[in-house]
């Protein structure tokens, strides 16, 4: 019998005779993920849809073990993707396959395990009823637990059982199975596999090796056949639990997570993840969210910059999720202050970006620096390193006293001199060009560097500028709730001095080394 088509209906079999008759043969589950692996391997077919950045890494190693018939743990940090990969297994396995009705664990209708089965055969013969199961039906899994037992994931005696049906506890059908065996001739995971207690864990070590299980109080093996697929955090490896070393060595393939490695990859992570389209849900009341591409890339590097901080705990890892969070929140922000202007446009602004603080805070891990700074000021001060990052993407570098600091030259003077720009948040776009219009050389350094797409990408790349002198220290920024104040850095101090003029910038000693 042929194997069935993706989109196929279950076959018009519902006896055993009718099943043999067909030409049907049945697989183990391991044997039938590798033909169907490698039938779409030569097919060209996406195997593992939206799952980006591990196309040579992660991807290949997943493959290889299947092709081998292999049990397989993910080890990684938080928000590395295992579990959505092991939840796309089950495309591997046939639409439908035959299990013997009435028995309780998914049988082969050929070879019955359990006494139900084995009675339903020998009473009825060719004539036994069989049904079709999905590949939905499949899959089971279970978030390990401290408090995880035998009975759950193996099974149990069910003495309730035993007296409403006057068995004894000699009766195999006093069993009650678990969740494991109840996923028999499919596929199980178990996450966060080191956080079960080890006197647990070695009940996996018959089903890891010899593919079967035992019930305690019978003498009987039911074989079992079904893959296992764990996760586990390397943090929980040795300090939350341990994975004891019998069980680890039964585990065929253990293969290692990792965060995206490119900016550029962490940005197609987190445009296919964020909720940006929000016209669908605003009952009328949509605001057109503009958020120019380099925005994407700071809200990114700020993820980077934390998995390099002193302040942050590496071995807890950095979530792709904090990525997700912030450009939500960033444009939160801005549809925000459109609706309090009655605007049914705007553009992201760098003053949007402390509104991320709090999508940051509550998803990483402080070391005792970390403590000591503080949540808040650790956010901002990985917010500051990636503006003052990306920035030289687009403009010179203002930390280059050579090649790079003349550029804006005349923006420091402006500041020199006294004055200061004040940046509220909910400023109308109007009253907020304005304002940084007042900078003199700042939208002409925009326009020489960059090329915006509209009168409100070139006031947001405006700030920009702004933002980043300050994270190189070449003017001053003050926070007020919901304001921000851009503003010379030394004051009255720098004011004995005077406004620089032309001639400052030919001596080998450049002034603005004050600002240091």
């Amino acid at each position: 019998m042929a194997r069935l088509s993706p989109d196929a209906p279950p076959p018009d079999i519902s006896t055993i005779g009718e099943l043999k008759a067909s030409g049907y043969t049945v697989r183990s589950v391991k044997s039938e993920m590798r033909a169907n692996l490698m039938a779409k391997l030569q097919s060209g077919e996406d195997i593992f849809p939206g799952i980006i950045g591990y196309d040579r890494t992660v991807i290949p190693q997943i493959q290889n073990a299947i092709l081998g018939k292999h049990d397989i743990i993910l080890l990684g940090l938080r928000g590395q993707a295992k579990s959505r990969i092991i939840r796309m297994l089950p495309s591997l396995l046939d639409d439908y396959i035959p299990v013997l009705e009435g028995t309780p664990l998914n049988e082969n209708p050929f070879a019955p395990i359990t006494k139900q089965g084995r009675d339903l055969v020998d009473e009825h013969g060719d004539d036994a009823p069989i049904a079709w199961m999905p590949r939905s039906d499949r899959y089971g899994e279970k978030l390990a637990t401290p408090d995880t037992t035998i009975a759950d994931l193996i099974g149990d005696i069910d003495p309730i059982k035993a007296a409403n049906r006057r068995l004894t506890y000699a009766d195999e059908e006093v069993i009650h199975f678990g969740i494991i065996p109840r996923t028999n001739r499919g596929l199980f995971a178990i996450n966060e596999l080191p956080d079960l207690q080890p006197r647990i864990q070695v009940g996996l070590l018959n089903i890891m090796e010899e593919q079967d299980i035992q019930i305690r109080g019978f003498n009987v093996r039911f074989p079992m056949d079904v893959m296992m697929v764990f996760s586990a955090n390397p943090e929980d490896y040795t300090s939350r639990g341990n994975l004891i070393t019998p069980l680890k060595d039964r585990i065929d393939s253990q293969i290692i997570t990792h965060y995206p490695r490119t900016i550029d990859v962490g940005i197609e992570i987190t445009e296919k993840e964020a909720w940006q389209d929000r016209a669908t849900e605003s009952d009328g009341l949509a605001v057109d969210v503009r958020v120019p591409h380099y925005f994407r890339e700071i809200i990114e590097q700020v993820a980077f910059e934390a998995r390099e901080s002193e302040y942050i705990d590496q071995k807890s890892g950095v979530s792709v999720r904090v990525t997700r969070a912030a450009l939500e929140d960033l444009i939160s922000a801005a549809e925000r202050r459109a609706l309090i202007n009655q605007e049914t446009e705007t553009t992201v602004r760098i003053g949007d970006l402390m509104h991320i603080e709090p999508a940051i805070t509550g998803k990483v891990e402080l070391v005792y620096e970390g403590e000591q700074e503080g949540a808040q000021n650790v956010a901002l001060t990985l917010i500051g390193r990636s503006v003052r990052t990306i920035f030289t993407q687009y403009f010179p570098d203002p930390s280059d006293k050579e090649s790079g600091r003349p550029a804006y030259r005349e923006v420091l003077s402006w500041f020199s001199k006294g004055n200061a720009i004040d940046l509220e948040q909910d400023l109308s776009f109007t009253d907020y060009a304005q304002r940084l219009d007042q900078v003199e050389g700042l939208k002409s350094l925009v326009d020489t560097h960059t090329s915006p797409g509209s009168p409100s990408e070139t006031a947001s790349m405006m700030e920009f500028v702004l933002e980043a002198l300050h994270q190189n220290s070449l003017i001053g920024k003050e926070f007020d709730d919901g304001s921000q104040s851009y503003n010379d850095i030394m004051g009255s101090v720098l004011g004995n001095f005077g406004p620089p003029d032309d001639s400052d910038f030919d001596d080998e000693d450049d002034p603005f080394d004050r600002y240091r």
